[in-house]
């Protein structure tokens, strides 16, 4: 396309430059910052800043626009170079699958290999603006139109390979960071971009009407999934809930259930900026999401990766609760943490997410339900703590040693030096690494302190819970506590024991007890 098929709206001030962008969704307003350090590699021995400089020199981008493309794709953090849910790497979010594939087309353009793409912060800025340069080029944008940022409007719409409504909300979103501006830390160092006046060149195109408003949640934006991306109907009554992470972004995930390839799909996706809700599949239909539970569940994705609790904003959280809300209002599912459950504690799934930094006691308040945890010692894992530590897992390392008649300090969340000082006491008790660190060893010696019973199946109480945290801690698999000595804690009993070179009974005795309390 042409320079000449596009044309300009001239928006004057902050209103006016968000205006231009309401024609093609509805962008909230806000300063995007706070976004926690991330860890990276960069390119060539180069710090973040100067491997962004470069990469915007080498292809003729401008660098504000490569910014808040890999702002918008990934917080500008390259996740230790794990994949999205849709198979794409890095700060710029290179793709690779049977639909999209921006990585092998990077590396063609850069003769960087695909490993380094993935790997390596510098080298997938590089080919993050390859191929928006490609993008561009394709246009028919000349070297003066590319000194002109408004320009690149339709090039950064094609480089989110989604269909096209799904391609302007991506757009859109860019914009957006660039006329609200963004600062931001990666590994310590500020990134920053200004907020400046935007008028984007839109492609011409058909007009578009408003966004298709979803029966199910009138709230929501109607966005369909493709048909093979999901079942139509139940074959089961709708008895919960299950809370997702996208491991990549909204448009980005919006765009992959659209993929006929992608065989997976979810009923509602959720913005981090502004709690924005696109529907996907409707209440009555089947999302791929959750597997065993998909007959019975209604799937909701947040955007975000699992390890980066920036994503999970307070407006995500309060848009999510109402819709979780609504829709257990709707279906009769009551507001507890056996019904509004997190994927990886669904049986028969080896996902992660939400992940520890989910704030499961904020948002339960919120749904206006039962405690966010069936208690404070519960999560779905348990991560690593240790000095600097903050949250509600500290918090809970805290009440167990004061429980044990150590002395942490306050238990207020916060692991400091007294916390430290108990954690080292304890495990030199228990014969652990006293190294201060509350890692899988230790978890599982605190979680299962206290008497020993022998339980069976069968067996119901609190020692049960303490069972069943204590596995989680154990073995890094979700073992639902519910205080009731199921299958599935028998099931996860034998596994323990198994693996420690104990009788794999499904009996919790004495040895096995004395197995969780010294940390194995």
């Amino acid at each position: 396309m042409s320079a000449g098929q596009h044309h300009r709206r001239s928006v004057p001030g902050r209103r006016g430059r968000l205006a231009a962008l309401a024609a093609f969704t509805v962008l909230a307003s806000g300063a995007l910052t706070g976004v926690a350090p991330a860890a990276f590699a960069a390119g060539d021995g180069r710090p973040f800043n100067d491997a962004l400089d470069h990469a915007a020199e080498s292809y003729d981008v401008p660098r504000d626009l490569l910014a808040a493309v890999g702002y918008g794709e990934s917080r500008l953090d390259g996740h230790d170079g794990q994949p999205s849910q849709a198979n794409g790497f890095g700060v710029m979010h290179l793709v690779s699958n049977p639909d999209h594939r921006t990585l092998e087309e990077a590396a063609r353009l850069t003769g960087r290999s695909p490993a380094e793409l993935r790997g390596d912060t510098g080298s997938n800025l590089l080919g993050g603006a390859a191929v928006l340069r490609a993008r561009a080029d394709a246009l028919g944008l000349s070297a003066a139109e590319r000194d002109d940022i408004d320009a690149w409007y339709g090039a950064v719409a094609k480089y989110s390979g989604a269909e096209a409504a799904t391609a302007r909300l991506y757009a859109d979103t860019v914009y957006r960071f660039l006329a609200d501006g963004l600062h931001t830390s990666v590994d310590g160092e500020q990134v920053e971009v200004a907020a400046r006046d935007v008028a984007p060149e839109i492609p011409e195109a058909p007009e578009v009407g408003p966004a298709a408003v979803s029966q199910d949640y009138p709230s929501a934006r109607w966005v369909p999934a493709a048909a093979g991306n999901f079942a139509s109907g139940r074959s089961a009554a709708i008895s919960q809930v299950v809370v997702h992470v996208t491991q990549g972004s909204y448009a980005g995930s919006i765009s992959w259930f659209q993929n006929p390839t992608a065989q997976v799909s979810a009923h509602y996706v959720i913005r981090s900026s502004d709690g924005e809700v696109t529907q996907m599949v409707k209440d009555a239909d089947t999302a791929y999401h959750a597997r065993s539970a998909n007959a019975s569940s209604l799937g909701i994705e947040h955007e975000g990766f699992v390890d980066d609790p920036a994503w999970f904003t307070e407006a995500m959280y309060r848009s999510s609760a109402a819709l979780t809300a609504y829709l257990c209002e709707q279906y009769g599912i009551p507001k507890d943490r056996s019904h509004i459950v997190g994927h990886v504690e669904v049986p028969g799934n080896d996902h992660t997410d939400p992940g520890p930094n989910w704030d499961w006691a904020h948002y339960m308040e919120l749904v206006g339900g039962e405690s966010g945890a069936v208690d404070e010692l519960t999560f779905a894992s348990y991560a690593t703590q240790l000095s600097g530590s903050s949250g509600p897992q500290v918090k809970a390392v805290q009440r167990l040693l004061t429980d044990l008649e150590y002395t942490p300090g306050a238990v207020d969340g916060a692991f400091g030096s007294a916390t430290q000082a108990a954690v080292r006491a304890f495990q030199q008790d228990k014969g652990l690494e006293a190294d201060g660190i509350v890692g899988k060893a230790t978890w599982t010696a605190l979680l299962s302190a206290g008497s020993t019973p022998t339980l069976r199946s069968g067996s119901s109480g609190e020692a049960v819970s303490r069972l069943q945290r204590a596995l989680t801690a154990a073995s890094g698999k979700t073992v639902a506590v519910d205080g009731s000595f199921g299958s599935g804690t028998a099931e996860a009993v034998r596994a323990y024991q198994s693996a420690r070179s104990l009788e794999a009974d499904g009996v919790v005795g004495a040895a096995t007890w004395k197995a969780l309390q010294s940390g194995r």
